[in-house]
């Protein structure tokens, strides 16, 4: 599906989220945080578009899609920036790679979210943050009756007069609405082992972008994400007491 939609993929945003896509992806970039020399995970990067950023500012970017399609596309653009295909469940990277890892728009898109969250812990460096921009739950109650509308009527019909594959923007419409609000989000990153937990709702609330970092201290092993997984057995109420919501 993603392979089909691939040669339009990032026009097509621009157009369905009137532009705001660009907005969202840089406030993602500032919240990383990332320097020259360092090394960055960007999962479901697809053509490379949020990758972009980094490889400018120097820093050693790597593009991770499951997605050939997307993945040869972007390779075209920006030769200079590595591209690697790969399972956000099982990564192909080695444990303490990355300085920072990051995913937008993409992780509701993964069989496992949960896996995927742990998988990132587990290579990201002890001490090395974490961003997720992803779709959520607008939080006034009437701007969220007309996002919903919007999502299941209006973003399917335009998606039929500007993609080559409108039913991928149908999956998309769905899978935005049937995704976890920010709250329960947090409370998975508190799961998979993440700490210092914390998002910020975007437009509203249609986007939220979570942050956290990997423990840095010497209980952090190379199998933690995986671990703090199987061990977790606490209730999503008690894990929200340690989230931060620093602005809507």
């Amino acid at each position: 599906m993603f392979d089909d939609v691939a040669p339009k993929y990032d026009v097509v945003n621009d157009v369905l989220s009137m532009g705001q896509t660009r907005r969202w992806r840089r406030i993602v970039v500032e919240a990383m945080d990332v320097k020259a020399g360092q090394r960055v995970l960007d999962l479901a990067a697809g053509t490379g578009t949020s990758s972009e950023p980094y490889a400018d500012a120097g820093v050693d970017v790597v593009a991770c899609d499951f997605s050939l399609g997307m993945l040869k596309v972007g390779k075209r653009r920006r030769p200079d920036i590595d591209f690697i295909a790969g399972d956000a469940t099982r990564l192909p990277f080695a444990d303490n790679t990355f300085d920072a890892s990051t995913i937008s728009f993409g992780l509701r898109n993964v069989n496992e979210p949960k896996k995927a969250l742990a998988e990132m812990l587990r290579v990201t460096k002890p001490g090395g943050r974490l961003v997720i921009a992803e779709f959520s739950q607008p939080v006034v109650p009437l701007w969220r009756t007309m996002y919903t509308e919007y999502l299941m009527r209006a973003l399917p019909a335009i998606a039929v007069k500007v993609s080559s594959n409108p039913d991928a923007y149908v999956y998309l419409a769905e899978s935005i609405r049937a995704w976890p609000d920010q709250d329960h989000l947090a409370a998975w990153l508190q799961e998979a082992g993440w700490e210092s937990v914390s998002y910020r709702n975007l437009s509203g609330g249609i986007v939220a972008v979570h942050r956290a970092q990997k423990p840095a201290g010497p209980a952090d092993g190379p199998a933690a994400g995986a671990q703090a997984l199987a061990n977790h057995a606490g209730p999503v109420a008690k894990l929200r007491r340690n989230i931060t919501r620093p602005g809507r």
